[in-house]
């Protein structure tokens, strides 16, 4: 099954720009608890597998295997909805801003819940809370995107079943990965170019809309406008946004 984006034409450059943040990673490690292997499904460019483990990515984009790191886990074609797995083959399971983007969430999920006898973590965005970032006020059309792709919280947790623990996750000034939020204290980087194409949803605003983005924020940047408003938020040591880790143990 296909998802809403084809990493196939826009997924050059995610290897740079979306890399793992290790304050972020070691929560999706802990949760993993000991498990020995662990499966990764929708792995992207394989950011956040744990390197002590032995992992098995699952990735349908061929662009997005390829920028892998020398030396990561095994990554395999295939899709969420149809893991080709028997039950419980792994310790535990692994998804990492990828659910929004499946074809079918509820199958989705219970392929990973079926794939892992022992945990499964899931690093997803909490779309309402995007109303609180300042990027509301300049992409509102990117915002209203992302809010519509993102899955319920109670639906991800439905799904998963068994135990259920919803973390918020802290997101650091300085954080390494590139999603929107990433940039909450330094909305420069937001105004370059491959900082969005790394970034799914500007895929998905109407046109135009990007470069009316690029041309206000330069001009309040530029005019201190924009420091006059959100200037604080380059002093928050961390940003409690939209990122959540969900947790599923069996039940």
């Amino acid at each position: 099954m296909t998802g809403d984006v084809d990493y196939d034409q826009t997924g050059t450059g995610y290897g740079r720009q979306r890399r793992a943040d290790p304050r972020i990673a070691a929560r999706i490690h802990a949760a993993l608890g000991d498990a020995r292997t662990v499966l990764n499904v929708g792995a992207g460019a394989g950011s956040y597998e744990p390197a002590d483990r032995y992992v098995l990515a699952i990735e349908p984009s061929a662009v997005m295997r390829a920028q892998r790191p020398e030396g990561g886990g095994v990554a395999v074609r295939a899709f969420a909805e149809a893991l080709p797995f028997d039950d419980g083959a792994f310790d535990a399971a692994m998804a990492v801003a990828t659910v929004h983007q499946w074809a079918d969430l509820a199958k989705g999920l219970a392929e990973l819940r079926r794939a892992a006898r022992g945990p499964v973590a899931v690093l997803l965005f909490d779309g309402p809370a995007l109303d609180r970032f300042w990027l509301k006020a300049y992409a509102p059309e990117l915002i209203a995107a992302e809010q519509r792709r993102y899955p319920a919280l109670d639906a991800v947790a439905a799904g998963l079943g068994g135990r259920v623990e919803v973390q918020d996750v802290p997101i650091p000034i300085d954080c390494t990965d590139g999603f929107t939020e990433a940039f909450y204290a330094r909305p420069e980087r937001l105004l370059e170019a491959d900082v969005r194409r790394a970034q799914s949803s500007w895929g998905f605003v109407p046109d135009g809309a990007e470069a009316r983005f690029v041309r206000t924020l330069s001009d309040d940047l530029a005019s201190g406008r924009w420091d006059e408003r959100y200037g604080d938020w380059r002093e928050r040591p961390t940003y409690e946004g939209s990122l959540r880790l969900i947790v599923s143990r069996p039940g």
